[in-house]
């Protein structure tokens, strides 16, 4: 895959892979990994499409100055941008985690109007049954903020979020989610910039139900699919069937056996089904 930049026009660069030949089709992964999340779905994806896959902002080789709001909107916007410079005026897009709670936000305020939009398990309206993260460090986030804690706090990540933890996000027992995990936090030790960052993400993104997604489902023009795991801890498969019912043109289609990391538990089933939906 080759690596590019793009440049938003506040100064915030997204690094981003892509590969193949044919539309584009952008897929963003879910918070704190890379994406690597879906590197498993190439090779059945790049005869098809020009996949696009972005390290979100605070992730991977993109943004990390703490400078920027990181705020759901503004993540919103420059995740909507970065869409249309790369795929278009009208892509392909999809997203998984806080992918596609980005991605629904771009698209419920009018900023990106996508040609398709796949939504992989996120909360979507709900609260998040659970949390993914750590204990120790969801506690440790929010005092990279104070002065002199930033860069105890950065080499404190990768000792609570090992790659060990990658082996619990599937429900087929991938060992190359443990891989997925320790890319995810190979710079992160000693990086104060991306501590405080990260500690403003966490503390700006929203924590409750997102109710106001029930009234902007019915103006959701785009066809969806929303391509759901009946194994994932996180996100039950009851916010989806909801939404099915909202939304004005929509299919729901649940993979068997598959967890959190959909893509790493059934790559192909994964490929097939936005294949179908998006050809």
């Amino acid at each position: 895959m080759k690596l590019r930049l793009y440049h938003h026009r506040d100064g915030a660069r997204i690094a981003y892979r892509e590969a193949g030949v044919g539309p584009g089709l952008c897929l963003m992964h879910s918070a704190a990994l890379s994406h690597r999340e879906f590197v498993p779905l190439v090779e059945h994806l790049a005869d098809r499409f020009r996949l696009v896959l972005p390290d979100l902002p605070l992730h991977g080789d993109s943004e990390d100055r703490p400078r920027h709001p990181y705020t759901l909107d503004w993540l919103a916007e420059v995740m909507a941008a970065f869409c249309r410079e790369t795929c278009g005026a009208h892509p392909l897009v999809g997203g998984h985690g806080a992918g596609a709670e980005i991605l629904l936000r771009a698209v419920s305020t009018g900023q990106l109007q996508p040609a398709t939009l796949v939504v992989m398990p996120n909360r979507l309206h709900g609260q998040p049954a659970r949390s993914r993260l750590p204990v120790p460090l969801r506690a440790v986030a929010p005092a990279a903020a104070l002065p002199g804690l930033d860069r105890a706090v950065s080499r404190a990540v990768p000792l609570a979020y090992r790659p060990e933890q990658g082996m619990k996000l599937t429900a087929r027992g991938n060992p190359a989610a443990r891989d997925l995990v320790r890319h995810a936090t190979a710079d992160v030790a000693g990086n104060a910039n991306l501590a405080r960052s990260w500690s403003r993400w966490v503390r700006r993104w929203p924590s409750g139900a997102q109710t106001a997604l029930l009234d902007a489902y019915p103006r959701i023009e785009a066809p969806v699919l929303l391509l759901w795991a009946d194994r994932d801890r996180y996100h039950p498969l009851a916010c989806a069937e909801q939404a099915l019912d909202l939304l004005p043109d929509a299919q729901l289609r649940v993979l068997t056996g598959t967890g959190f990391l959909i893509a790493y538990d059934d790559p192909v089933g994964v490929a097939r089904e936005i294949t179908a939906f998006c050809l």
